[in-house]
Order: C-alpha cells, then structure tokens, then sequence
C-alpha cells in the first residue's frame, strides 16, 4: 500500500474515531508498528493530526474552540444537534460529556429554553454558559487531556447522586451486537456512570460509527432510548437498529 493512501485510511480512522491506536491501525492496514510510527510522525509533523500516548488524536477533538482545525462531518454532525433538540424541553434536567456534536447542540439552543445542564467536559460547560436561561453545573476531576473530559473517581461519585431527565452522549462507536463502545478506560467509567445517572439516553452518532465497535463496552444497545443521526429514522442504513425499545431519529 502506498503511503499516501495509508495517510488517507489513517486519517479517516482519526477523524471518526477522534483517536486511534498504533496496534489496531497496524492490524487495520496490515503493515508494521514502525511504519505506524513514520505515519503517525509525518501526519502530525504536517499539522493534522495530535500524536498521543499509543496512537494519535483529531485536532478537532482535542481543541474543538480553534478554528483554524476543521471538525470532520460538520454539516452531518450540526443536522444530528437539530434533531437531538427536540429532546430537551423547558425545566429539563440534562446530562452531557463532550465532543464535536455536543458542542454543536450547545451553540443551537434556543435562548428562551430554562433547563439545567450538568456536564463532564469543560468546553461544553463554556459553550453552554453563554445561554443566559440555562443553569450549568460542570462535575470535576482530573482532566483526560486526550479528551477534554473530566475523569476518576470523584467524577463518578458525583455522577452516582443524580438521576437526570435524559443524558446526550456523543458516540465513537455503535452497533448493535456490542452496543455503544470506545477505547479509552477511564472515559468509558465516566460514561457508564453517565448512563446508569439517567432516566433516558440518548446517543449522537454520524452514520460512519454505526456498526463498529471498540475494545471497551459502555453499554449494551438496549440500555439506549434514542439514537440520533443525519440519516432519515426510515433509512435502510438503519435497519438493524430499529426495534421497540429503540427510537430513531
């Protein structure tokens, strides 16, 4: 394979993933970890992409608030934050982490709209601060710098005391025989504790995340009340998913 199109797999692996591991790019590609390395070295020397500890991450994903670094799937992640709004409603208590769709939503909320938000991620905190009628309140902790996200165990102790009205969780990988998934340890503690606080869920997710799966699972799909895509709720893309205990939007 030549290295320009390994550039180009690894680079869309990173962009829907926010981040990747050398290991599973090296089985993904089929080439050595060295060359991995020389990959990896290149793309982030050139500017695209972060190297971190065992792979590398999206720009985007780690400093969403610089716009010099373009998201991946703006406009498919920006028709998901229309849609998920038709979730919140007046006195609402919600519950978010972070990522790129999440910050899409928080720009979008109507200035009208009184609801209280509690939030792991420190940028969505901000984002959603500049809404004068929300009430925002950031759980802290130790800050997961390859995420933004505020992780340990003070987090998930605080997470165990609520019991929110619907929680809206950006998703790095989903299907349905292994649920909603991601690679990194504490985050996915974080997450099911964000879950396990919420009375429904509701996961945020291009259409290129559906049908993957990760190393680690935060929950089985039957856990999940709403999933939100650019696609239309009768796409034959989503066939698998449909079933009664599960809403598409």
């Amino acid at each position: 394979m030549r290295k320009e199109e390994r550039h180009k797999l690894i680079m869309r692996e990173i962009n829907l993933h926010n981040k990747v591991l050398s290991a599973d790019l090296s089985t993904l590609l089929n080439i050595s970890d060295d060359t991995v390395r020389r990959d990896l070295k290149e793309l982030a020397e050139s500017g695209k992409v972060l190297k971190v500890h065992g792979g590398a991450a999206s720009k985007s994903f780690i400093a969403p608030f610089n716009l010099q670094n373009e998201v991946y799937a703006l406009a498919e992640k920006k028709k998901i934050a229309e849609k998920a709004l038709k979730l919140i409603k007046n006195d609402m208590v919600i519950l978010t982490e972070g990522g790129t769709t999440i910050l899409e939503l928080a720009k979008m909320i109507p200035k009208n709209l009184k609801a209280t938000f509690f939030t792991v991620s420190p940028q969505a905190a901000i984002t959603l601060s500049e809404h004068s009628n929300l009430e925002v309140i950031t759980i802290g902790g130790k800050l997961s710098k390859n995420a933004n996200l505020h992780t340990g165990t003070s987090v998930i102790n605080e997470l165990s005391d609520l019991k929110v009205d619907l929680c809206l969780l950006g998703a790095n990988a989903f299907s349905v025989e292994e649920g909603l998934t991601d690679m990194d340890w504490e985050i996915v503690q974080v997450n099911k504790a964000i879950v396990n606080a919420s009375r429904k869920v509701a996961v945020l997710a291009i259409a290129e995340k559906l049908n993957t799966s990760q190393r680690i699972r935060i929950c089985p799909i039957n856990k999940i009340n709403y999933l939100i895509t650019e696609l239309p709720p009768e796409s034959p893309y989503l066939a698998n998913f449909r079933n009664d205990d599960l809403k598409l939007l």
